[in-house]
């Protein structure tokens, strides 16, 4: 042969070896897995609503004068409960969308549905319970044992009452935080990433993990959430170690909600336990599971300040 043929094949080998190799990288390139990144405007957004639309309900029902609004219209804290009840759904949807697990749009629907529902359950016991407030009903009290209940005409109007407690405190709050909290797990389960592409939390992260945590100790303590709440945790701690197996640690967002699961929990525990001896919220909160609402301690504190 030739040596001109023979060089003009050596040249075409060597040419099309290297467009093979370079394709072969770009595929490796395009099929590699991108830089998971901290949703901040997510985790912002939830801590922001989350404290104005949610905490700071019952402080403007406890805080604001009562004589700005009528007892026969919504107050300042009604219409926040109001905003919260369209934001939340939105919310919710939004991080069901970043998550790269997405339930069937059935489960999704349903959840959603259950969650308005029990805000709305929760909006109309809040607004009840705003106007018993100014006639004197104590939170550390059960119904049956306030003043104001013991005055009532007819007795049966007892059942009433305690029947909306009821759709507010136990059915309200299952239908609620249910949907919540796997959302929230979900999401979680799509935090993962190899071990050799481990990150850190960026300051963003550090700087709303107390207000996320607290909110989180509010939501626990006040809506009696515990035991969804610490089987959450769980299942969020099996998750970690079965991924680690794997070789997958979870990322920034994943670290920043188990880092404020367990700070919560942490401040759970101290709450309980300062108020371990207290024979009144024992009596409240009977049963193996006792967490008190903050509510309860404010007016059961105030009620004592004024026998004082």
């Amino acid at each position: 042969m030739p040596p001109s043929i023979r060089k003009r094949q050596s040249s075409a080998l060597h040419a099309a070896t290297f467009l093979c190799s370079r394709s072969a990288g770009s595929a490796e390139t395009e099929a590699a897995p991108s830089k998971p990144r901290f949703h901040l405007d997510l985790w912002l957004g939830f801590t922001v609503q989350n404290w104005i639309l949610h905490v700071g309900r019952p402080v403007a029902m406890l805080v604001l004068p009562a004589d700005w609004f009528p007892p026969n219209r919504p107050g300042a804290a009604e219409y926040l409960h109001i905003l919260y009840n369209i934001t939340t759904p939105l919310l919710l949807l939004k991080m069901l969308e970043r998550s790269p697990r997405m339930p069937p749009l059935p489960a999704v629907q349903l959840g959603i549905v259950a969650v308005v529902m029990a805000t709305g359950f929760h909006l109309a016991a809040d607004s009840v319970t705003r106007r018993l407030l100014l006639t004197g009903y104590q939170l550390h009290l059960s119904v049956r044992e306030n003043p104001v209940m013991q005055n009532l005409r007819p007795a049966s109007l007892i059942d009433a009452i305690e029947l909306l407690f009821y759709y507010d405190d136990t059915l309200g709050h299952l239908m609620w935080y249910i949907p919540l909290f796997l959302i929230l797990l979900l999401f979680f389960s799509g935090c993962f990433r190899h071990r050799r592409q481990e990150e850190r939390m960026p300051s963003a992260a550090w700087m709303l993990l107390v207000p996320n945590a607290a909110y989180y100790w509010f939501l626990v303590t006040e809506g009696q959430a515990f035991i969804l709440f610490i089987f959450t945790f769980f299942a969020m701690t099996a998750t970690v170690m079965h991924r680690r197996r794997r070789g997958q640690v979870p990322d920034s967002n994943g670290l920043f909600l188990l880092y404020s699961f367990l700070a919560a929990l942490f401040l759970v525990a101290v709450w309980v336990a300062c108020l371990w001896n207290d024979a009144v919220l024992r009596k409240k909160h009977p049963g193996l599971i006792y967490v008190p609402q903050p509510r309860a301690v404010y007016t059961l504190l105030l009620h004592q300040s004024t026998q004082t």
